[in-house]
């Protein structure tokens, strides 16, 4: 590790106690002389075994730095991922203010150790906003959502609905309809969110007393959809959104393997209900 403002002695000291150099006054002597003490650059650095000093200068100059990762799994709050940079002893900082529900995009960042946990934040938040300008820009004609914000709320209920890529176009498209008829989404993960709004997982099964309590979120109780999003979301997500599958469904219900059965209408809905309550009973 060569801390930032290190000068060249500082530098040779550390590669030398780190057994990367076997002297530090001929690496000095070295780097100056081929005039490069003053592009070494700071960073962690990995170091072939027995490497040479001309190649050591090399790898300092370009300015490699050892890469690590944190892998934000889609669907998880704002709390969550917090929570999971936190965790990461790798980041350095905190975060001081959790960002707005459904502000950041959740995949895979590269960092250097050190860096900031709020620097990942930013660049969550800035991937969000780019790919939503992206997909929004070229979303589907006379889609029911007036706004990029109402297609990031309703791309965050079909991010909890199904962990399946390939069904969430039409999950999506099932929502698409019931708002063009004016019916209520009667999402269950908007119902968990207006409980615990993303804190921490509800940690139970909804009951009916759930379903009929008044919340801002509870899209069995409202005409709309919510205030906001509740949770984050994929690229897949959004995607759906903007793109969503044409199709005269209207319910969807867990179909007992990972993924849902669709109707068109309320009595197939019933039927398909029925037979998910024979399996979660078995």
């Amino acid at each position: 590790m060569i801390p930032r403002g290190a000068g060249l002695e500082q530098i040779s000291s550390i590669l030398k106690s780190e057994g990367v150099i076997s002297d530090s006054l001929i690496f000095q002597l070295g780097a100056r002389y081929s005039k490069r003490a003053r592009n070494l650059k700071a960073g962690e650095f990995l170091f072939p075994a027995t490497v040479s000093m001309d190649e050591v200068l090399k790898i300092l100059e370009k300015g490699k730095t050892v890469s690590y990762s944190v892998t934000i799994p889609e669907g998880k709050t704002s709390f969550e991922i917090v929570d999971i940079l936190r965790h990461d002893k790798d980041l350095s900082g905190e975060v001081l203010i959790i960002p707005k529900e459904g502000s950041l995009l959740p995949e895979t960042y590269q960092f250097v150790r050190g860096d900031s946990r709020q620097s990942i934040v930013d660049r969550m938040q800035n991937a969000l906003t780019e790919n939503m300008n992206e997909l929004w820009g070229d979303r589907q004609e006379g889609l029911p959502l007036k706004s990029i914000e109402e297609a990031l709320i309703l791309a965050s209920i079909v991010e909890k609905e199904t962990g399946i890529a390939s069904e969430r176009p039409l999950v999506a498209g099932v929502f698409i309809n019931r708002l063009n008829r004016k019916m209520r989404l009667q999402s269950d993960p908007t119902v968990s969110y207006g409980i615990t709004m993303g804190q921490a997982p509800l940690g139970r099964s909804l009951s009916r007393k759930d379903l009929k309590a008044p919340t801002p979120y509870n899209t069995y109780t409202i005409d709309r959809l919510p205030p906001g999003p509740i949770t984050n979301v994929g690229r897949s997500a959004l995607e759906a959104v903007t793109q969503p599958a044409k199709t005269k469904y209207l319910y969807f219900v867990a179909d007992g393997t990972g993924g849902h059965s669709f109707a068109k209408n309320l009595k197939e809905h019933n039927k398909n209900v029925r037979m998910w309550r024979s399996i979660k009973m078995k």
